[in-house]
């Protein structure tokens, strides 16, 4: 079966706009207005899923989606830094996100390490086809998802090593879309929103 994977990241917030890692800020008015303004050109999805983060939910909502929460599309869970800033953190544990950033093994936060995210994102994107039923030859599904999953899912997908993970940017209210099936998946990147009016 082919399965179509369409990641839209959601709009921007206070936590994005100030770096802080995000315990589950809600959309800021720029951003809610952000996402009512793309919502024309969001693509069709079969099956609509968003994370459960109170910004994937308001971002979904405000682009006219009725997508439903799916837990496997949890945002990175940064245990004890979530809600606190890269700056401050990294002031107060370098080490720790020295291990972080350098370690996919890690979790020094007391979260999930970077391993865990990918595996956990990689394992819903490979079961995704099963959604579809056995009688469909091809599953579209469109899902707003935090960026950190997005890039979990561009580096499972691609069989990237685990850090390429640092290197990949995922924009606000961005497409990036995978086709293909389990062991086999093609990657096109970051496409915005806005963009895609005119196509």
């Amino acid at each position: 079966m082919t399965v179509r994977v369409t990641l839209v990241s959601p709009a921007m917030n206070a936590a994005l706009r100030e770096a802080r890692f995000d315990g589950d800020a809600p959309l800021d008015r720029a951003g809610e207005r952000a996402s009512r303004a793309a919502a024309s050109a969001v693509p069709g999805g079969g099956l609509v899923l968003s994370g459960p983060s109170q910004r994937c939910r308001e971002t979904a909502i405000a682009l006219g989606l009725a997508a439903r929460p799916e837990p496997a599309l949890t945002g990175w869970d940064l245990g004890r830094w979530s809600g606190r800033s890269l700056d401050e953190v990294g002031a107060a544990e370098p080490a720790a996100v020295a291990a972080w950033i350098g370690d996919p093994s890690a979790a020094p936060h007391g979260g999930e390490s970077l391993r865990e995210l990918v595996e956990r994102v990689g394992g819903w994107l490979d079961g995704v086809g099963g959604e579809g039923g056995a009688d469909r030859e091809a599953l579209s599904v469109l899902a707003v998802v935090e960026p950190a999953v997005v890039r979990a899912a561009v580096v499972h997908g691609l069989a990237l090593p685990l850090e390429a993970f640092w290197r990949l940017d995922v924009a606000p209210l961005a497409l990036t879309e995978l086709s293909g099936r389990s062991g086999r998946w093609n990657v096109r990147l970051g496409r915005p929103l806005t963009a895609l009016q005119g196509l």
